[in-house]
């Protein structure tokens, strides 16, 4: 079995080490004997979606998702497809609000790729915090760091998790991130997946199920001192 990873404009879109994220993806594959490779694309390269299981959507400031924004135009179309037929996305921050329809900044609007149901604008002050949620999707909490200006509203979107410590989507509403078909979209970052390993294997399960069929299984990993860390993270926070 093999997975080829898509990093998109890890040039202008890494912020917080989510290059860390891919280097995350590609060990789990590995230490499973699952053949992994990544493929990085720049602005001007061509992306064929059809060769791509799982895409990474990295954070950028206002200024480097303003740089994108043209681009973005450009594959709307391709990557649309791609998540309906529901191709494997995690996108963080910056890239989680590039999702929705737009952001809207005091510089400008920033439009999205709206490839999910929501939207984001700026609000007065940042939401810097370590964040812990609690996910339907595993058992495990979330763990992770947000700094960001936007808030970001998901309309009837499904969220990621429900937030236990930290502000969220909006500081207001007590939820984090936003999940469609395959895509999972979140202001977490420091980088993501080495903190939350069950996150990282969803992604590669879901691909892997997507490209192989729904009977794959991925083998146990020891993620002994990644659930220690997570212990001590929630037992400090949510004393």
């Amino acid at each position: 079995m093999k997975i080829t990873i898509g990093h998109l404009y890890p040039d202008l879109l890494n912020l917080y080490g989510d290059r860390g994220n891919i280097q995350c993806l590609m060990r789990r594959c590995q230490w499973r004997g699952i053949e992994a490779e990544t493929i990085a694309f720049e602005l001007n390269d061509t992306i064929d979606f059809s060769g791509l299981d799982i895409v990474l959507l990295g954070g950028g400031s206002d200024r480097e998702q303003m740089l994108v924004c043209e681009k973005l135009k450009e594959i709307q179309k391709d990557f649309k497809a791609y998540v309906e037929d529901n191709g494997v996305v995690i996108a963080i921050c910056g890239g989680y609000q590039l999702l929705g329809s737009y952001y809207k900044t005091d510089q400008g609007m920033i439009t999205g790729l709206d490839l999910v149901d929501m939207y984001t604008e700026q609000g007065e002050g940042r939401l810097i915090s370590n964040i812990i949620l609690q996910s339907d999707l595993f058992e495990m909490p979330i763990v992770g760091f947000e700094n960001h200006g936007g808030r970001t509203f998901i309309n009837n979107c499904k969220p990621l998790g429900k937030v236990l410590y930290g502000s969220g989507n909006d500081g207001e509403t007590g939820y984090e991130g936003v999940v469609y078909k395959n895509v999972i979209g979140t202001y977490l970052h420091g980088p993501l997946l080495p903190k939350n390993p069950q996150l990282a294997d969803w992604l590669i399960l879901h691909a892997l199920q997507k490209k192989y069929g729904s009977d794959v299984e991925l083998s146990p990993l020891d993620d002994s001192q990644e659930k220690e860390a997570n212990e001590y993270i929630c037992q400090r926070f949510l004393k």
